[in-house]
């Protein structure tokens, strides 16, 4: 007992308050770096497990910089067991980024599948270019169906004028397949349905005869296809198939009418013009014969006064002037005989 006592007194004299305080010091250490461990262990041995590893510095690097590790291992682990390999760090940069890295391995695991080469970086770069890329997975793998005119285009059908002036309204549908290659930088399916549209005009309007797109619709489906309609967009036309084909309006027989209204308008306008001419040309030549009965008017009123001064003269004598009227009255009397009518009246 005296041993005991003795072994005590001598341990509590080593244990120095130094020696006490760096002890306290080194548990607190401890719990706290058990009580952050432990916040990842479940996370490191389910990736472990899985052939996933990730070392605890990295756990603990995701969650400084706010990054969701759950969603990091859990997209290792789906990827590592899918034969995908990508690095922790580089799924971590894409979260940074603003991408969906969930999304991206699901559409890539989709893609490995189907046969479809898609790479890491190209598959973010979609992601983040704002395109859905497990859709355009899913596109590639399982065509799309989308009709020509869209819905959003506020039109039901695609109206084409043949070359016989007979209006055509068509609907047709159009299968596609995404080209993952083109999607990024690619132009969208609104671009396709434009460029269907166009297509689907120039064909109608290369037609001799409405009725031979009606016996054949095939032509329009063969002519737009033979245009190269996907250059330079996301997606790859398979079919173009014409779904619903009436007849519209005889748009050249209303244009013709209506150029024929336009030049009676127009002939009938030409005409009053020369009518006005006319009449403006009458009215000229009526002031014209007023002139000139003003003028003889004048000259015959110079006539007495050359007498007068042909007497004043002596150039003229009184047998001259009473001949002359004489003359005169005899020229009266010859114009009222030749005009029995008006002899009668008087």
């Amino acid at each position: 007992m005296t041993q005991l006592f003795t072994l005590a007194q001598t341990s509590s004299e080593t244990w120095s308050p130094v020696t006490i305080g760096i002890l306290v010091l080194v548990v607190i250490v401890f719990i706290v770096m058990f009580v952050v461990l432990s916040q990842f262990i479940g996370l490191y041995v389910r990736a472990t497990v899985s052939g996933a590893r990730v070392g605890f510095a990295d756990l603990i690097g995701m969650k400084l910089r706010k990054v969701d590790a759950t969603t990091i291992i859990n997209s290792r682990i789906q990827a590592t067991r899918a034969g995908i390999s990508v690095p922790s760090s580089e799924m971590e940069s894409h979260v940074l980024a603003g991408g969906d890295v969930q999304r991206v391995i699901n559409a890539m695991i989709a893609a490995n599948k189907a046969n479809i080469d898609l790479g890491w970086k190209t598959a973010t770069a979609i992601d983040l270019a704002g395109r859905d890329i497990l859709d355009a997975v899913q596109t590639s793998v399982n065509p799309k169906v989308i009709d020509v005119p869209s819905a959003s285009m506020g039109q039901t059908t695609v109206d084409g004028q043949a070359k016989d002036g007979i209006e055509l309204k068509v609907k047709a549908r159009v299968t596609i397949r995404t080209d993952i290659k083109q999607l990024v930088g690619g132009a969208t399916e609104e671009t396709v349905v434009a460029r269907v549209g166009q297509a689907i005009v120039n064909a109608i309007g290369s037609a001799e005869d409405y009725k031979h797109v009606l016996e054949n619709p095939n032509t329009i489906s063969k002519a737009a296809l033979s245009m190269g309609l996907a250059a330079n967009t996301a997606f790859e036309i398979l079919s173009i198939d014409i779904a619903e084909i009436k007849v519209g309006e005889n748009i050249g027989a209303k244009l013709r009418a209506d150029q024929a209204g336009s030049d009676l308008r127009r002939f009938q306008a030409e005409a009053e013009q020369r009518r006005a001419m006319a009449v403006a040309h009458e009215q000229e030549n009526v002031a014209k014969q007023a002139e000139n009965r003003a003028l003889v008017v004048l000259a015959e009123a110079e006539v007495p006064k050359a007498i007068a001064e042909a007497f004043r003269n002596g150039n003229l004598g009184v047998m001259d002037f009473y001949r002359m009227k004489n003359m005169q009255a005899d020229t009266n009397m010859r114009e009222a005989i030749s005009k029995p009518g008006e002899t009668g009246k008087a």
